[in-house]
């Protein structure tokens, strides 16, 4: 029998008497073209070569816009959708300093070491084809033999807020290349900072720019965000600068489907809906099944093995094969959460069951399904993983995206609403 189309299947879904009456809300968001701008005419050639050789011959508007403005010497936060090519926006400038500035040192903050992992990919890629980049992760799954070795070579390092306090600035004695030469410091995922995980992060970065003085630097901070309420002022009481808001995207987006679902009531007297978790399941079933690739995010580790388990069950009925969904949270040793990584980078994992260990800017790019089994408690969170579908639109089977928001409140293990 022939696999349905996402967009057959949400049809069905939309029209079906079990679904469509307690599909509560839709939304249509339609595609957008692309703004182009050329290559910078101050960037380095070796550099714009390295981009051409990995397929990039022209940057979107804001990528250029912020390397104009980098370039000048702002303190920066671009402020752009999921899927629009931020990684270039602080890549760029930070890349072109190491090429110019043999001595110069880059240090890129990411909230967790997964993200880490994947823009060194990244960075890898690009280094391929230029001089003398020396790329590492300095964090808590760097093995302690190795740290002497990142500390004496390294140009670029990339770590996380908490590896910084904890393992860096008390030891700065044994960092003096990286803070007599620091020229940047990246922030990505910068929304993530809030609350009081935000105020360590303040401190920190005072700590930071204390020792920097110290040691004869002044180094430009370039932050990257999702969509939020008020990215210029949150950046501006981390860092203590003064920072240009970059928020216009030049990116193009494809046709995205936003539905919430309200489980059945299943018993009327009481108000009682079908268990969230067991709805969830059935969706991604559902789109498994037809081959569409999909990830699901639940709110705790121990929602995430339950429908991880339930999910693997009925995958293995139908399809012979459970290893093509995937568990990732917290908790899983390094080697097995950079397997997952490579299985939905490469294809070989058809769908992925995750914390909000993977709501940030890593690339799953083959995706074309995000089911959020309950509201992520955020609207930055609901939009961080509801993006971690179709980032890569030539893989994408029909340009659509399917959302679950379930109810947030419980009784016992039944959901309902209120």
């Amino acid at each position: 029998m022939a696999l349905k189309s996402l967009r057959e299947l949400l049809d069905e879904f939309l029209t079906s008497l079990d679904t469509g009456s307690c599909i509560t809300a839709t939304r249509h968001f339609p595609s957008k073209p692309p703004r182009w701008a050329p290559f910078p005419s101050s960037l380095d050639p070796r550099l714009i070569d390295a981009l051409k050789g990995r397929g990039v011959h022209q940057l979107y508007s804001h990528q250029a816009r912020a390397f104009e403005l980098a370039e000048k010497g702002h303190h920066l936060v671009v402020v752009t959708p999921t899927a629009s090519g931020k990684t270039l926006c602080f890549n760029l400038p930070t890349l072109q300093a190491l090429l110019q500035q043999p001595d110069a040192r880059v240090l890129y903050l990411f909230p967790t070491k997964a993200l880490a992992q994947d823009q060194l990919a990244e960075l890898e890629e690009l280094a391929k084809a230029l001089p003398d980049l020396r790329m590492f992760t300095y964090d808590g799954d760097t093995p302690q033999d190795a740290r002497r070795a990142v500390r004496a070579r390294a140009n670029l390092v990339l770590t996380n807020p908490d590896m910084l306090h904890s393992g860096i600035l008390p030891h700065h004695t044994k960092w003096v290349n990286l803070f007599q030469n620091l020229r940047y410091v990246v922030i990505d995922e910068l929304h993530a900072y809030r609350g009081v995980f935000g105020s360590h992060l303040a401190d920190v970065l005072r700590r930071l720019r204390r020792i920097c003085r110290h040691y004869g630097s002044s180094p430009q901070f370039i932050m990257a965000s999702a969509t939020i309420a008020n990215p210029k002022e949150l950046a501006e009481r981390l860092t203590g600068e003064n920072v240009e808001e970059l928020a216009e995207s030049g990116a193009p987006t494809g046709d995205k489907l936003f539905l919430c679902y309200n489980p059945p009531v299943v018993n009327p007297e009481l108000g009682i809906r079908a268990p969230y978790l067991g709805e969830a399941a059935r969706f991604a079933t559902r789109f498994l099944k037809e081959k569409i690739a999909t990830i699901v995010f639940a709110q705790s580790r121990l929602a995430t093995e339950v429908l991880l388990s339930t999910i693997k069950n009925a995958v293995r009925d139908k399809v012979g094969d459970s290893g093509i969904v995937r568990g990732y949270r917290g908790g899983y040793l390094p080697n097995r959460r950079r397997e997952v990584e490579r299985g939905l980078r490469a294809g070989d994992v058809l769908g992925v069951v995750s914390t909000n260990a993977l709501e940030l800017g890593i690339d799953i790019g083959h995706l074309d399904t995000a089911v959020l089994a309950g509201y992520p408690g955020t609207i930055a969170s609901l939009w961080q993983q509801a993006g971690r579908a179709g980032r890569r639109s030539a893989r994408r089977r029909s340009g659509q995206e399917f959302f679950q928001a379930a109810p947030r409140h419980r009784f016992g293990k039944t959901s309902f609403s209120v």
